[in-house]
């Protein structure tokens, strides 16, 4: 059982860690692009068409790879006056059945995910994205508003794969309290017991 652990803490600590890799990339594209679009506008008075949608475009995509790793570690705003106030064993019992509704919303919302970002809605272009592919010869291709969405179905699937595994923890210490489970490690692949 420690080993179906441990395997579930290493995929995901290796996918949130990717994810919070490419978080950083997205935030620090974002800030040029901004600071790029600021210097455009403000010191040689032609604003570029672009620059806000990619930072939209950006944002998204930082927010959709950093939350599922906040969520696993405890980051996000939650109330615990009810939790503090009950025992030990019914704070868990409680933890469980949060957890597992959560799952029930965030597997509805992989539905709704897929539908926006292959549906109807997706199939349109960008309004001022682009890629200049006419720089080496080729035609210029408007960007799909589907990879702008698509950051809404990775952060559920994300989501989805950090709060099952929040959830067997919370029911293998409800079930078995002395069970000591793999430590979740916030910023390293590697997973060590606890």
């Amino acid at each position: 059982m420690l080993m179906f652990f441990r395997t579930i803490a290493v995929v995901n600590s290796s996918l949130l860690w990717v994810g919070r890799q490419l978080a950083w990339v997205a935030l620090a594209l974002m800030v040029t692009v901004i600071l790029a679009q600021v210097f455009f506008r403000y010191v040689l008075n032609n604003a570029l068409p672009w620059p806000d949608e990619a930072a939209r475009f950006l944002m998204l995509w930082m927010t959709a790879l950093i939350a599922p790793a906040a969520f696993r570690t405890g980051g996000f705003v939650s109330i615990t006056m009810l939790a503090d106030l009950i025992g030990k064993r019914l704070a868990q019992a409680l933890s469980c059945i949060l957890l597992a509704m959560s799952l029930a919303v965030l597997v509805v919302a992989i539905e709704h995910g897929q539908n926006h970002t292959f549906g109807f809605g997706g199939k349109f272009d960008s309004s001022s994205l682009r890629i200049p592919l006419n720089w080496v010869g080729g035609e210029v291709v408007k960007v799909k508003l589907r990879y702008m969405y698509g950051s809404l179905l990775v952060c559920v699937i994300l989501m989805v794969m950090v709060n099952t595994e929040l959830l067997l923890r919370s029911l293998a210490s409800l079930m078995r309290p002395g069970l000591r489970l793999p430590a979740i490690n916030a910023f390293d692949t590697k997973v060590e017991a606890s």
